[in-house]
C-alpha cells in the first residue's frame, strides 16, 4: 500500500454561505496543514450558474443539477490518482432525487471513499434510504459526528459497525478568555450578551428566544440578544426576508427592540470568533431533535461558552454531564429561566465555561485532522484488501483436490440417542432448547448427501436415530409432522409449521433415493407417500419449494421401476406446486423486483432451485426460465460492492420499497444459494454458476463483510451467523448441517466440473482462503457474547 499523499474533498466550499461549505474548507485546510507531504484539493458543489470566487484549493466544480459534471469530476479524480476521496454528504447539496446524482461520481471512482454524513434522517423516505445505502456501500468508511448517528446507521440503515467512525465536529483552537475585551471591541460593554449565530431559517427557533426575552430582562435588565447571521440563501430565493421581518415585528410588538439585535451578515472566521468570545451565554433553541450536527454549537462549546440548548441529538451528547443546559423544545419559559439564572450566577456560569473548554480540546481542527487521516489510512488498507479479494473472487471456481472435506466431529457431538440438538452455547450442546424435526430432517439430508461416492458416511446409528425422530414426529391423526420437542422428549405441539412439514418431506424424498439401507429407503418412501398429499393445501411458498425438492428426489429414486399404488400422485402434485410458484412469480415480478413475493425472508434460493430442478425433470421451460431469472436477480442482490457474497440477513425485505437487511447473515442462506447455483449450472451448463457457488462458499471461509471465518475446518463446526460487528459464537445444529451440506454440494459440483470436457478450472476456493485457515490446526474462535 502506498503512503497517503493526495486527498480530495467533495462538498460545498467557501465562499459559498452554508455550514457544509465552512466545514469542508476547514477540514481540507486542517488536513493540508497536518503533514507537509499531503496534497489536498476540493471538488466544490455549485448551485448557481454564476458560480463563486473559489480559492485555489478548489480544483474542480460540479453544477449540482448537471449529471455530466459528476462524471467529469470522477474522471478528474481518477486521472489525478488521488489516494482518498472524502465526501461531505448532505441531501440538499446534490442534484437528482434524494441527491442521487452523486452516485454517478462515486460509482466511477477507483480509490477508496470516506463519507462524512452531516445528516442521518429518521425516518428516511424510500428514495433517501436507497441513496444513502448506496453511498454507504460505495464507501470504505462512514463518519458521523455523534453517537446517535452511529446508532441510527446500525439500527435503521443496517450499516456494519466496523464501517462507522464517530469524529466530533472540528473547532478552532482559540484561547480561553473572559468576554470583556471582546465586548468593548464590538460595542457591547456593560451588557449581558446572549448570542445565536448561523444562517437564519425557521428551524432555528429564534422566535422562542424572543418570547423568552421579557422574562430574562426582568432579572438581567442589561441583557441583549444578538442574532448573528444572514438569512439562508435558499430561504431568500423562495420567500425573501419574510421570516426575518416576522421576527423583527414580534420584537417591536414586545417592546424589546433595544435588547434584540439582528446582524444580517455572513461573517468571516476571525469576526465570528470575536462575537463568540464576547457572549456570556450561547443559545441554540432549535425546534427539531433530528439535528445530528451543529457547527455553531461545536464552535461555542469549544470556545468555552455557557450553552443553553434544546435537546436535539448533537446537543444532548455534547452538553451531557453538566457541560451545558438543556431545555424542552419550544419552551420559552424554560429557556428564559435558565439563561436568566446563568446571567445572574457568575460562579455557575464560569464553572460551566471551564468544563466546556477543557472537554473540547480533543475537538480542535488539528486533532480532528489527525483522526481523519487515521481513518483515511485505514480505508486505504481496507481498499487494498478488498481489491485483492475482488480479484481473487473474479477468477474463483471450485477444484476438488483443494476443497475441505466434510468433518462431522462437531455434528456428532450435537447428537444424542434422541436426535440432533437445535442449539449450542459456543460448541456445547444446549439441552434447554431440545430438538426439532426441522434440524433432524436437515440431518437426514446430510446423511443422504454423505452417501455419495468420495464421501464418508455418517455412523449408521446416527442416521437411524434421525430417521426415528422423523418417524416419531409423524402425527397420523393430524396428517402432519410435529416440530418442537423438549429435552425430556415431550412434543410441544401437535403439528409444526408448513415449512417444517415441507422440509421433512424433502428429507424423506432424499432418503428414499440415496440412503445406504434398502429397508430405510422403503420406510422413507412409504412415509413420504403418507405425508405428501396434505401439501396441496399449503399456502407457504417455501413449503411448496421444499416439497418439490423432495418430489424430485422421490421420482428419481423410482425412475425406471414399476411404481407402487399411489406413486403417480407425486407427479400430479409436482405440477400443482410448480404452477403455484410460477404464478406467484408472474404476478409479483417487475423490472426492479424479480421475485416471487413482496419480501425476501429465509432459504430464499430454494424457491429458485425448486423451479429449476422441476423444470428440468418435467421438461417445462417456463419453470426453468423463471428459476434461472429469479436466481440471477437474487445473486446480484446478494453481492456486496466489493464482490463478496452477502446473504440476505434475517431482517430480509419488509416490502419491495426497501433493500434487504445485511445482518444477521446465516449459513442457511449460503447453503441454499450454493445448491441453487449448482442446479442452474446443470440446467444451463454455464460455468459462471460455478463461480457464483464458490463465491458463496467463500463466505464460510472469511470472505464476508467482516472478513471473519465462520467455520473450523477440522471439526466441521460453524458459527450461527454474522452480526454487524462480530460472529455469533454459538455453533448449533442448523449451522453445522448447513456448512456440511455446503461442503458436500461443492465437492459434488467440483466432481461434475472435472468430468466436463473443456471446463476451465482457474483459481480454486482454498487458494483465496486466508493463510490462517489453510493450516492443519485451526485457530480457536474468539470468545465473545451472542
Amino acid at each position: 500500500m502506498n503512503a497517503l499523499r493526495r486527498v480530495a474533498f467533495i462538498g460545498n466550499s467557501s465562499p459559498r454561505r452554508c455550514g457544509i461549505a465552512t466545514f469542508t474548507s476547514d477540514l481540507q485546510h486542517a488536513v493540508a496543514q497536518s503533514a507537509a507531504a499531503l496534497n489536498t484539493c476540493i471538488v466544490a458543489m455549485t448551485d448557481t450558474e454564476q458560480g463563486y470566487e473559489y480559492p485555489v484549493s478548489v480544483r474542480c466544480e460540479i453544477n449540482d443539477g448537471i449529471v455530466d459534471d459528476y462524471i467529469r469530476a470522477a474522471a478528474f479524480l481518477n486521472t489525478g490518482r488521488y489516494d482518498i476521496v472524502s465526501l461531505q454528504h448532505e441531501f440538499g447539496i446534490f442534484g437528482g432525487e434524494a441527491g442521487g446524482h452523486i452516485l454517478e461520481l462515486l460509482t466511477r471512482l477507483t480509490m477508496p471513499i470516506v463519507t462524512t454524513l452531516h445528516t442521518v434522517l429518521l425516518p428516511p423516505s424510500p428514495a433517501q434510504r436507497e441513496v444513502l445505502n448506496r453511498i454507504v456501500d460505495a464507501s470504505a468508511k462512514v463518519i458521523v459526528m455523534a453517537e446517535k448517528g452511529r446508532e441510527l446507521l446500525r439500527d435503521v440503515y443496517d450499516v456494519p459497525a466496523n464501517k462507522i467512525e464517530v469524529i466530533a465536529h472540528g473547532i478552532p483552537d482559540f484561547d480561553f478568555i473572559a468576554p470583556d475585551d471582546a465586548k468593548a471591541a464590538l460595542g457591547y460593554s456593560g451588557k449581558d450578551v446572549i448570542l445565536t449565530f448561523g444562517l437564519l431559517n425557521p428551524n432555528k427557533g429564534i422566535e422562542v428566544m424572543i418570547e423568552a426575552m421579557p422574562a430574562i430582562l426582568q432579572r438581567a435588565p442589561n441583557a441583549v440578544y444578538v442574532v448573528l447571521g444572514a438569512t439562508h440563501p435558499n430561504l431568500v430565493r423562495q420567500h425573501g426576508e419574510a421570516y426575518r421581518d416576522q421576527l423583527q415585528a414580534r420584537v417591536e410588538a414586545l417592546g424589546i427592540q433595544d435588547n434584540v439585535v439582528f446582524l444580517n451578515q455572513f461573517v468571516d472566521l476571525p469576526t465570528l470568533l470575536r462575537f463568540i468570545a464576547m457572549c456570556d451565554v450561547y443559545a441554540t433553541p432549535y425546534l427539531n431533535e433530528a439535528q445530528m450536527t451543529s457547527g455553531t454549537l461545536a464552535y461555542s462549546f469549544g470556545l468555552g461558552k455557557a450553552v443553553v440548548s434544546t435537546p436535539y441529538w448533537h446537543a444532548r451528547e455534547l452538553l451531557a454531564d453538566g457541560q451545558g443546559v438543556l431545555v424542552p423544545f419550544g419552551d420559552a419559559h424554560a429557556i428564559g429561566h435558565e439563561i436568566a439564572v446563568l446571567l445572574t450566577d457568575d460562579a455557575r456560569r464560569d464553572a460551566m465555561r471551564t468544563r466546556a473548554y477543557e472537554n473540547s480540546r480533543a475537538m480542535t481542527w488539528a486533532r480532528t485532522a489527525l483522526r481523519y487521516i487515521a481513518v483515511f489510512e485505514h480505508a486505504q488498507r481496507m481498499h487494498a484488501r478488498s481489491s485483492a479479494m475482488r480479484q481473487s473472487l473474479s477468477t474463483l471456481t471450485p477444484a476438488l483436490h483443494d476443497l475441505p472435506v466434510a468433518r462431522v466431529q462437531h455434528f456428532l457431538a450435537l447428537c444424542d440417542d434422541t436426535g440432533l440438538y437445535q442449539h449450542a452455547v459456543h460448541n456445547v450442546p444446549n439441552r434447554a432448547h431440545g430438538y426439532c424435526v426441522d434440524d433432524n430432517a436437515r440431518g437426514l439430508l446430510l446423511a443422504s448427501a454423505l452417501n455419495a461416492p468420495g464421501e464418508t458416511r455418517l455412523p449408521e446409528i446416527v442416521t437411524s436415530r434421525m430417521a426415528a425422530f422423523v418417524q416419531h414426529a409423524w402425527n397420523a391423526e393430524a396428517n402432519r409432522f410435529r416440530n418442537f420437542m423438549s429435552f425430556d422428549r415431550r412434543w410441544l405441539e401437535e403439528k409444526g409449521s408448513e415449512d417444517s412439514h415441507g422440509r421433512t418431506l424433502w428429507a424423506l424424498g432424499a432418503c428414499a433415493g440415496t440412503d445406504a439401507s434398502a429397508a430405510r429407503r422403503r420406510w422413507a418412501s412409504e412415509l413420504f407417500s403418507q405425508a405428501m398429499p396434505v401439501v396441496a393445501q399449503f399456502s407457504s411458498p417455501r413449503a411448496w419449494a421444499f416439497a418439490l425438492l423432495g418430489i424430485n428426489h422421490f421420482l428419481l429414486a423410482h425412475a425406471g421401476t414399476t411404481p407402487a399404488a399411489g406413486w403417480s400422485a407425486p407427479m400430479q402434485l409436482q405440477r400443482v406446486l410448480a404452477d403455484k410458484l410460477l404464478a406467484l412469480f408472474v404476478v409479483t415480478e417487475r423490472p426492479d423486483w424479480v421475485w416471487f413475493e413482496r419480501g425476501l425472508a429465509y432459504d430464499n434460493a430454494r424457491l429458485c432451485e425448486a423451479l429449476i430442478v422441476t423444470g428440468q425433470a418435467t421438461q417445462t421451460h417456463a419453470y426453468t426460465d423463471a428459476g434461472i431469472k429469479s436466481l440471477t436477480w437474487l445473486m446480484r442482490i446478494q453481492s456486496a460492492p466489493a464482490g463478496h457474497f452477502r446473504p440476505v440477513g434475517t431482517g430480509g425485505f419488509f416490502d419491495t420499497t426497501q433493500r434487504p437487511r445485511a445482518f444477521d447473515q446465516q449459513p442457511l442462506e449460503v447453503t441454499a444459494s450454493i445448491a441453487a447455483c449448482d442446479a442452474a449450472w446443470r440446467a444451463e451448463g454455464d460455468a459462471a454458476w460455478h463461480a457464483h457457488a464458490a463465491r458463496a462458499f467463500a463466505w464460510f471461509l472469511g470472505f464476508n463483510d467482516l472478513l471473519i471465518p465462520l467455520v473450523d475446518l477440522e471439526t466441521g463446526s460453524c458459527r450461527d451467523g454474522l452480526h454487524r460487528d462480530r460472529a455469533n459464537e454459538n455453533q448449533g445444529g442448523e449451522s453445522a448441517v448447513s456448512y456440511l451440506l455446503a461442503v458436500v454440494q461443492m465437492r459434488a459440483l467440483a466432481r461434475r466440473a472435472a468430468a466436463t470436457p473443456d471446463f476451465l478450472v482457474q483459481k480454486n476456493v482454498m487458494q483465496v482462503v486466508p493463510m490462517s485457515l489453510r493450516s492443519q490446526h485451526q485457530p480457536q474462535f474468539a470468545d465473545s457474547s451472542n
